[in-house]
């Protein structure tokens, strides 16, 4: 019987890719352990987003906050700027939940096993498993799109996803070593990454060629089959985009609860299918021609921006003014960034 994880991790040896928080299968082998803290991260950052959109951030965060400790210190509003424009920001409130929990349980050392990592907030059954193989080396089987994607070819596996998840997990989970079951895990991922791509899959290259079902059958570039997505619906909004003369701009921040929770904005409506006017002072709003579009996991977003030239001593409703010291359009998540971009032109003469 083949050793697939041997071949795998041979040419995990050889093909591995370089990243921040992650140890060289060289070291691995000496018996050096990435930081639990910084695997942590990484995972936590690489949810829902690509790698080459989070090393620089990582990168950032480690050096504004090099441990767990002085995370778990740290002014939420903060992280919250530090995260802005990496999206689904749920993550960066979990984020701090997590260090403080890791702290004030644990005094700072992250726990190595899958259940106990389980309890910390923001960690799910994928994270969990994930830091214990790869920043522990316990034998955990780590599922992510990549691995199904190779799962469902490796054995020409046709049930649509998410149907069809359970039956991958166990295919991956037979297939996880016992050693060296972090750079196991890793090398599966980067195989799904680099060569069983989505499209046009590598197979000539591929360590696993030959024990490949899809590839002998033909059909690789169809799997993992999927059950058809529901149509994305669209939401409104109204946004208020307001600058004083010293040229401080009204924001506020968001409901810690929902979407963009927790995060610097502008006041506005809700997000639904007719909003209604809201705005956060009397005054003689002026909409733009344009409107700033986003979207987010389960619908689009349509923002209308109304903007007006304050007097000096106008007292907002809600929303504070910031002065221009005091405030970033860096700090701003992508969508409240938009309205910046497309506002300020209007608003700049001040």
């Amino acid at each position: 019987m083949r050793d697939l994880s041997s071949e795998l991790l041979a040419w995990y040896d050889v093909h591995a890719r370089e990243m921040p928080w992650r140890v060289s299968p060289a070291d691995r082998k000496a018996g050096v352990l990435p930081d639990p803290y910084a695997v942590w991260m990484s995972e936590v950052m690489l949810q829902q987003t690509t790698v080459a959109a989070v090393r620089d951030y990582h990168r950032k965060f480690l050096e504004i906050w090099p441990t767990v400790i002085d995370l778990a210190a740290a002014e939420d509003a903060d992280v919250m700027a530090a995260w802005a424009g990496l999206g689904y920001y749920a993550r960066a409130r979990n984020l701090l939940k997590c260090a403080r929990a890791v702290v004030a349980d644990y005094g700072g050392a992250f726990p190595d096993t899958y259940e106990a990592l389980l309890k910390l907030p923001g960690i799910g059954p994928y994270t969990a498993a994930a830091i214990s193989a790869i920043a522990f080396d316990r034998p955990e089987t780590v599922v992510d799109g990549n691995v199904e994607r190779v799962m469902a070819r490796l054995y020409d596996i046709h049930e649509p996803l998410p149907g069809s998840k359970a039956a991958l997990t166990q295919k991956a989970q037979a297939l996880t070593p016992q050693e060296r079951p972090g750079d196991y895990a890793q090398a599966v991922m980067d195989l799904g990454a680099t060569i069983c791509t989505p499209r046009s899959p590598a197979c000539g290259i591929c360590p696993w060629r030959d024990p490949c079902a899809a590839r002998v059958a033909g059909t690789a570039a169809e799997l993992p089959k999927k059950t058809p997505k529901k149509k994305t619906p669209t939401r409104f909004g109204i946004v208020y985009v307001a600058r004083r003369p010293d040229g401080a701009w009204l924001l506020e921040t968001r409901p810690e609860k929902g979407l963009l929770g927790g995060m610097l904005g502008w006041p506005g409506s809700d997000w639904c299918d007719q909003p209604e006017e809201n705005p956060p002072f009397e005054a003689d709003w002026q909409p733009l021609d344009a409107e700033a579009r986003h979207t987010f996991t389960h619908f689009h977003l349509r923002l209308r921006i109304m903007t007006v030239h304050a007097e000096s001593d106008t007292q907002p409703l809600r929303g504070q003014f910031l002065s221009p010291q005091d405030f970033s359009p860096t700090a701003l998540p992508t969508a409240m960034r938009k309205v910046f971009d497309l506002a300020h032109v209007t608003l700049r003469d001040i």
